[in-house]
């Protein structure tokens, strides 16, 4: 009976706990909502689709045990080895063309020009604008019929019958969602490399000046090589995204003409909420995609000395 008064007596004035659990247990608080959000909407989910990977479920009917069936059934899917053809061709163009284009306008606007801040803004703009409004500008920019791009081509002399039909070609279609990625996440990546370029020595330069290099010497010998960690950073995460696409497939060409844009992950949303309610079958192609993604971030990772500075 004592013992369980000074318990209490400790409950009310603070003292059961050591200094160090006190600080432990306020750190937990404010990590705690955070987790049991990313527990409930995120890691439960993921498990979830694992244990679904290998059972049969359209939503109504009770789920069944199916074992391999669903990833048997990849093999004889053309539609699905559509989709790992197009996501892998998509991501092998978009990442050079992201990279290179959002380097090449951070160098430009990391020079002291007049007006730069406005122009890093019109960089950036693109990738925080409505991903809706940004894609119904670029459809009617590149309209097979009375899109300004065919129209400058035709005063350029490009006869109609050899215009482009641009999203509505299935020999552009990819040219133009990858452009329109381009175009829409540079902005970012640009901002990235801005920070890299900053925090590179401006006396490397200047030694380098005096020693009479050019400006392409300066590039390869001091900028490419300083920005090597931030060039790994933005592969990393360049990569991933591109096997996630699925807003600028959607908003582009609804994965087609035929399957010439479809993509693993507008695979899986027409495979569990549009065609079949086949939400197994999808779980076993949304395994293969984490498989992918898991194996290309490995062996960059395997390759993250190459991008270490010397």
């Amino acid at each position: 009976m004592q013992k369980t008064q000074r318990t209490i007596e400790k409950l009310k004035t603070g003292k059961l706990l050591s200094r160090d659990a006190k600080r432990s247990l306020v750190a937990y608080s404010f990590i705690a909502p955070n987790f049991i959000g990313f527990a409930i909407f995120t890691l439960l989910p993921v498990i979830f689709a694992f244990i679904l990977a290998f059972m049969s479920w359209d939503g109504n009917n009770p789920i069944q045990f199916v074992g391999l069936a669903n990833f048997k059934r990849l093999a004889e899917d053309t539609r699905f080895l559509a989709a790992i053809k197009n996501t892998i061709v998509y991501c092998i163009a978009t990442v050079p063309f992201t990279l290179a284009a959002a380097l090449g306008l951070a160098i430009l606007l990391n020079k002291k020009i007049k007006g730069r801040a406005i122009f890093r803004a019109i960089g950036f703009f693109p990738y925080v604008a409505s991903l809706i409004a940004v894609a119904t500008v670029w459809n009617n920019l590149f309209s097979p019929g009375a899109g300004l791009v065919n129209v400058m081509l035709t005063n350029l002399g490009v006869a109609k019958q050899n215009l482009p039909g641009w999203a509505a070609d299935a020999d552009w279609a990819m040219f133009t969602v990858v452009a329109f990625s381009v175009w829409k996440s540079m902005g970012y990546y640009m901002v990235i490399y801005l920070a890299g370029l900053q925090g590179i020595s401006g006396e490397l330069y200047e030694a380098a000046s005096l020693d009479g290099a050019n400006a392409l010497q300066k590039f390869r010998n001091i900028t490419w090589p300083q920005l090597k960690p931030t060039t790994f950073f933005v592969i990393i995460m360049l990569t991933i995204n591109c096997f996630k696409v699925y807003d600028q497939v959607y908003m582009i060409t609804q994965g087609g003409p035929g399957t010439s844009t479809l993509v693993l992950v507008y695979h899986i949303y027409q495979t569990a909420f549009v065609t079949s309610s086949d939400y197994g079958y999808a779980s076993a192609i949304s395994m293969v995609l984490f498989a992918l993604v898991l194996l290309v971030t490995v062996v960059q990772f395997r390759g993250e000395k190459n991008y270490a500075n010397d």
